[in-house]
C-alpha cells in the first residue's frame, strides 16, 4: 500500500473524518486526537499494513510507524482533513447528497409525483395482471370454450377490476399527490372524464368520447383543479370556503377538461399510441428491431435520472386502450441484461467484497429488482453498466420483433412471464435468456478494471 492508502485505511479505522480533532505525529508515532475512542477499531488498527503498534494515552491514539514513515502517513492524513477528501461512509453520504441535489430539479420532481400516483396502485396492478395471466394461458390452452364459461367471465371480472376504475383511482391519487385537499375531488374528475355520459353531450358539432386520453387527460385536469383549488383558499373567506372553493374547482375544471384538456390529453395519448404502433408495434422489422433496441438501451440511464417514472402512465394507458402494453417487456432487458453483466464480473473480479455484493445482488436481480446490482455493482464499475445497455438492446429488439406484450405492470424481470400476454410466454424467456447472454458478453468484452479491497 502507498502512503496516501494506508493514511485513508487509518481514518477509516478511528471512525472517519469526522470523528478526528487534530493529528500530529513526532519520531515515530502519529498522534490522533479522537472526539468518541469507541469508534476506534483498535484491533484492525494494529493489523493494518505499515503500523507497528498502537498507544492510548493522554487522550491520544497513537499508532506507532517508525521514524520517516511515520512523518508521510501523518501528511496524506492531513491533507485527508485539510481538504476535504472524503473516503468510506463520508464518501456514500457525499455522493447521495450530490445525486439527491443534482436531481432536485422541478422537472424531474414532477416525473416523480407522476410516479408516485401510481406507487400505492401496483399491488393491485400485480394482483389483477396475474388473474388476467390465469385467464389468458387458460384461453389459449382450452380455446373459446373455456372463454364461453361462468368461470372464465369471473375471474375476467376480478382481472379488470383495477382497470374498470383506474381512472378514479389515479384522480384520486393524484390530487393527493399535487397537494389537494380535497383528494375525492379527482376521483370524482377521473369518473366524470370517464363516464358514458359524455357520449350524449356534442360539442362543436361531435360527440364526446369517454375515457378519451385515459389517465394522460385525467392527470392533467386533476393538477388543474389543485391550482383552483389553491388559488380559491387564498381569496374565498374561512366562512363560504366549504362552499364555493369545492364548487368553483369542480365546475372550472370540468369545463376546462371537456372543452380544452380531455382533447389535449386524448392528442398526447393518441400521439403515444402513434408512435408504439409505427415503431415497436411495426410491421417493419427494421423498424421495429431499431426501436426495440433503442428502448431496451436507453432504460438504466433513465432510471439513473428518474425520468423512467414518466413512462407508468404510457403502460397503463396503452394496456386500457390496446389490452397490453408491449413496452414493459422491452424495458425490462434493461434489468435482465443487468444480471448477465454481473455473472461477468463475479467471474472476473478477484475482489471478495465485490464478489459478496453480486452476489447478494443477483437473486432480487432474478426478480425483476435491479438497484442493488446498478449502485452495488454495474454503476461504481462503469463498464459493465454499459455492458448491460447493450444487451439490453438485443433483448429489447427480440421483445420487439416478436411483439411481446404484458397485461398489467408491477412485476418485472422472470416474474413477469407470467403476465405475458397472447400466449408469448416462451417467446419472452427467449428475450430474457439473450438479455442475460448480451449482458455478459458484451461486459466480457469491455472488460473493467478490478478495484482492491
Amino acid at each position: 500500500m502507498t502512503n496516501r492508502e494506508i493514511a485513508i485505511k487509518l481514518v477509516q479505522l478511528v471512525g472517519g473524518k469526522s470523528n478526528i480533532k487534530s493529528v500530529a505525529n513526532c519520531m515515530t508515532r502519529c498522534r490522533l486526537e479522537l472526539k468518541d475512542f469507541s469508534k476506534a477499531r483498535i484491533e484492525e488498527i494494529k493489523k493494518s499494513e505499515g503500523a507497528l503498534g498502537v498507544v492510548e494515552t493522554d487522550g491520544q491514539l497513537q499508532v506507532i510507524y517508525g521514524p520517516g514513515k511515520v512523518n508521510k502517513v501523518t501528511e496524506e492524513v492531513s491533507k485527508i482533513l485539510e481538504k476535504n477528501v472524503v473516503i468510506g461512509e463520508d464518501a456514500v453520504a457525499e455522493t447521495k447528497g450530490k445525486l439527491k441535489q443534482k436531481n432536485d430539479t422541478k422537472f424531474k420532481n414532477t416525473l416523480k409525483r407522476i410516479g408516485n400516483i401510481f406507487i400505492p396502485l401496483i399491488p393491485l396492478f400485480v394482483a389483477c395482471g396475474l388473474v388476467l395471466a390465469v385467464n389468458n394461458i387458460s384461453g389459449v390452452y382450452f380455446g373459446d370454450a373455456y372463454k364461453a364459461t361462468t368461470v372464465a367471465k369471473i375471474i375476467g371480472l376480478i382481472g379488470n377490476g383495477v382497470f374498470s376504475i383506474l381512472s378514479i383511482l389515479v384522480g384520486v391519487n393524484a390530487a393527493k399527490e399535487f397537494g389537494s385537499q380535497m383528494p375525492m375531488m379527482g376521483g370524482v374528475l377521473g369518473g366524470i372524464l370517464s363516464s358514458p355520459a359524455l357520449e350524449k353531450i356534442t360539442l362543436f358539432g361531435k360527440a364526446l368520447t369517454p375515457g378519451r386520453g385515459g389517465i394522460i387527460s385525467v392527470i392533467i385536469v386533476v393538477v388543474l383543479a389543485c391550482f383552483i383549488e389553491k388559488v380559491c383558499r387564498k381569496f374565498v373567506p374561512d366562512v363560504l370556503d366549504l362552499f364555493i372553493t369545492p364548487l368553483a374547482t369542480l365546475t372550472i375544471s370540468v369545463l376546462a377538461a371537456l372543452f380544452i384538456l380531455q382533447p389535449l390529453g386524448g392528442f398526447i395519448s393518441d400521439s403515444i399510441g402513434l408512435v408504439v404502433a409505427q415503431t415497436i408495434a411495426s410491421n417493419n422489422m427494421f423498424v421495429s428491431v431499431i426501436s426495440g433496441a433503442i428502448s431496451g438501451a436507453l432504460f438504466l440511464p433513465l432510471v439513473m435520472t428518474g425520468m423512467h417514472q414518466a413512462l407508468t402512465p404510457i403502460h397503463a394507458d396503452l394496456i386500457a386502450n390496446v389490452g397490453f402494453t408491449v413496452l414493459l417487456p422491452i424495458l425490462a432487458t434493461a434489468g435482465m441484461a443487468q444480471v448477465g453483466a454481473t455473472i461477468a464480473v463475479l467471474r472476473k473480479t478477484k475482489n471478495e467484497r465485490l464478489k459478496k455484493i453480486a452476489r447478494n445482488g443477483l437473486v432480487p436481480g432474478f426478480l425483476g429488482i435491479g438497484e442493488p446490482l446498478i449502485y452495488g455493482v454495474t454503476l461504481p464499475l462503469g463498464k459493465p453498466f454499459l455492458g448491460a445497455c447493450l444487451g439490453a438492446a438485443l433483448g429489447g429488439a427480440v421483445m420487439a420483433i416478436f411483439k411481446v406484450g404484458a397485461v398489467a405492470i408491477g412485476v418485472s424481470g422472470l416474474p413477469l412471464a407470467l403476465l405475458i400476454a397472447n400466449g408469448k410466454m416462451g417467446v419472452f424467456l427467449l428475450g430474457v435468456l439473450i438479455s442475460y447472454i448480451g449482458g455478459y458478453f458484451f461486459t466480457s468484452i469491455l472488460g473493467f478494471e478490478d478495484p482492491v479491497d
